[in-house]
């Protein structure tokens, strides 16, 4: 009987949502506001996915600041709040910013995961709690979940199941090596010399955690880390003590390294590398190792249906609108958002491996579901001779083209309706006389908005000057716009 208690019992849905995470949540929201029927199941008993144990020491990478330069519960607030999740309601908005106590602009765990329940409650959000997706089969009618509950069916299913399940690279020995998730506490290091392999967002946080407890620490991986273009990110607060104190050569090391192989000693562990950026070998002896090399999406069976994969087999590959390239139907939020790469102009990534930047996406993914489903969502209207000046408002303003700069655009449509969309999809699928702007980066990290129109059958795409105030809807911007149109 209490199977049938809680909500959304097994049977059939137009859509299933799995997972409770920010992805989930936040999907769930968009789907309830386009007024499509959905189930929201998780394994969890709780709201909150991966920050229910992880960042390992409890401080998130992205920040949050309280008070800003716009009000609370704005639009233009999310460009200084990367945690808390998008709404229309005041009372949805900002919820993360409302738990923290302000002794570090980076939220805690805790302070995150009850922004994460304080949203799902005051926006009404039902979740089956306690129900564990097991595995998957495919037939004329969509999709059958099998659960620890019972089976549901759906014409899509949305996996917001994240990118958790621990992963190593190949390295020799490395198996021998704990994972970043199984860590110990950061004074279990004191006075220790600590290998950690990856630098990137994992391996950073590690050695900010570990800094007052270790002796000495080094961060090694093939890549350098682009600090200029970093400077310019909102999980920066994560990456400078550690690189601040690189700098000094003093306990910390972050070494440019192809690692050949690690292996046990009478000491600890002992590596073997190649220098990337600066040829040469490199052999470091150390206490202890952490290996920092990343996780990978739990994908369960859906492989054996025809799932295709990227990054090493870790992230599933997805269309622009976030459904699988291998399996129609099945659509993916949360940070597994960032399988769909987008342009990466400039070798600019997204970030869709980001709160800050897939919250924005699963609220396109919402819509782009209750189009599929018959129920297109009303979409703002601009006339043309307000169009050029809409776009300038929004290349200054909008904190989704700020959030995922070169990624998610400002379109304007021949009808006159207009949205965000995901520029990838833009490019490839606008119609004539359709118009968009989008934020961009370069690779040493300038800022500059680019237009894009198709008139004919080419796209015309237009970058306009940087400005230092970053205030692109002076006059001379709105005149190039209207030139583009």
């Amino acid at each position: 009987m209490a199977v049938l208690d809680r909500p959304f019992p097994p049977g059939e849905y137009p859509v299933v949502v799995v997972g409770s995470g920010p992805g989930g949540l936040q999907t769930s929201y968009s789907l309830s506001r386009a007024g499509i029927e959905h189930a929201v199941i998780s394994q969890d008993e709780k709201p909150g996915g991966m920050f229910r144990k992880w960042p390992i020491y409890q401080r998130l990478l992205s920040w949050t600041k309280p008070d800003a330069p716009a009000e609370r519960c704005s639009r233009e607030y999310e460009w200084y709040d990367h945690n808390s999740l998008v709404a229309d309601e005041p009372d949805c908005q900002s919820l993360v910013a409302n738990e923290m106590d302000r002794t570090f602009i980076v939220p805690s765990c805790a302070e995150m995961t009850r922004g994460l329940a304080a949203f799902a409650d005051n926006a009404g959000l039902a979740v089956r709690y306690g129900c564990r997706w097991e595995s998957t089969a495919r037939d004329e009618r969509g999709f059958v979940l099998a659960t620890s509950d019972g089976e549901y069916r759906a014409r899509f299913v949305v996996f917001a199941v994240g990118v958790t399940e621990p992963w190593k690279s190949a390295i020799p020995g490395i198996d021998a090596v704990p994972h970043y998730a199984d860590a110990g506490a950061a004074k279990d290091y004191q006075g220790k010399s600590v290998l950690i392999i990856g630098k990137r967002n994992s391996g950073f946080e590690l050695a900010d955690g570990l800094e007052p407890w270790a002796r000495q620490i080094f961060l090694v991986s093939p890549r350098p880390v682009q600090s200029r273009v970093l400077a310019l990110s909102s999980v920066r607060v994560r990456y400078f003590e550690p690189l601040e104190d690189a700098s000094w050569g003093g306990g910390t090391f972050a070494l440019d390294a192809a690692v050949e192989g690690i292996e046990r000693t009478d000491r600890g562990f002992r590596m073997r590398a190649q220098g990337t950026t600066r040829p040469g070998e490199i052999v470091l002896e150390t206490d202890t190792a952490i290996a920092a090399t990343g996780f990978r999406t739990p994908l369960l069976d859906l492989a054996d249906l025809g799932l295709t994969t990227v990054g090493d087999g870790r992230i599933p590959a997805l269309s622009p609108y976030w459904e699988s390239s291998g399996l129609p139907g099945a659509y993916f939020a949360g940070n597994t958002m960032q399988g769909a790469a987008g342009l990466r102009k400039n070798g600019v990534g997204s970030a869709s491996g980001t709160v800050s930047g897939y919250r924005y996406n699963a609220r396109l993914l919402g819509r782009h579901l209750a189009q599929r489903l018959g129920s297109p969502p009303q979409l703002e209207q601009i006339s043309r001779e307000h169009a050029a000046s809409f776009l300038a408002s929004e290349l200054k303003c909008a904190p989704e083209l700020w959030s995922q700069k070169g990624y998610l655009a400002r379109a304007i449509f021949p009808d006159g309706s207009t949205d965000i969309v995901p520029l990838a999809h833009f490019l490839d699928n606008c119609a004539r006389n359709s118009a968009a702007v989008t934020v961009e980066m370069n690779a040493e990290g300038e800022i500059y908005p680019v237009a894009y129109s198709r008139q004919h059958d080419e796209i015309d795409e237009r970058e306009l000057p940087p400005h230092h105030l970053n205030d692109y809807a002076r006059e001379e911007y709105v005149r190039e716009l209207q030139s583009l149109l």
